[in-house]
């Protein structure tokens, strides 16, 4: 009973819907400089400082500020849930390895620099949700790989995606 609902639609929609959530609903953060926003992305800022001589780098206008993180997340949303709702399917995958993108460096901020896995005493709850959404993206791109080989035309491709897209 359960494999009849765990499908590849199924599941491709259950993570595309959960990865575009998390990232939408944590614009609110992100654009109206919350105290956990202005706590990572400052706390950020100083270790580029301190590290590399780079003052701004997480700050805006810079090019790891949390206004372009959070467009950028919100256009993979946008990305994957267009490829879910309508038959261009290839943007799934890449809207997915935009994802995995973003968030392989929160996962790499996280553990590589001073702000560290539990932030403000979340008990490591954004470091945990970074490395869901890593999983699924990854997960994501191999459940559509064919969409993506159908893009570039070979037969022998489209069978797979063919294949796929009838799972």
């Amino acid at each position: 009973m359960f494999s009849k609902y765990f499908t590849k639609k199924n599941a491709t929609a259950a993570m595309v819907i959960y990865i575009s959530v998390v990232f939408i609903q944590a614009l609110r953060f992100k654009f109206t400089d919350s105290v956990e926003t202005l706590h990572i992305f400052g706390t950020l800022n100083e270790w580029a400082a301190q590290t590399f001589g780079i003052e701004g780098l997480f700050l805006p206008p810079g090019i790891f500020s949390a206004y372009v993180i959070g467009t950028s997340e919100l256009i993979a949303s946008i990305i994957m849930l267009v490829g879910l709702f309508t038959a261009r399917k290839f943007l799934i995958p890449l809207g997915a390895a935009m994802s995995f993108g973003i968030i392989s460096g929160a996962i790499f901020f996280h553990l590589f620099t001073p702000l560290g896995v539990d932030v403000l005493g979340d008990g490591g709850l954004l470091f945990m949700s970074a490395c869901g959404i890593w999983l699924m993206s990854v997960a994501l791109m191999w459940l559509n790989r064919g969409e993506v080989f159908a893009l570039f035309g070979s037969k022998q491709e489209q069978l797979v995606a063919a294949e796929t897209t009838s799972a």
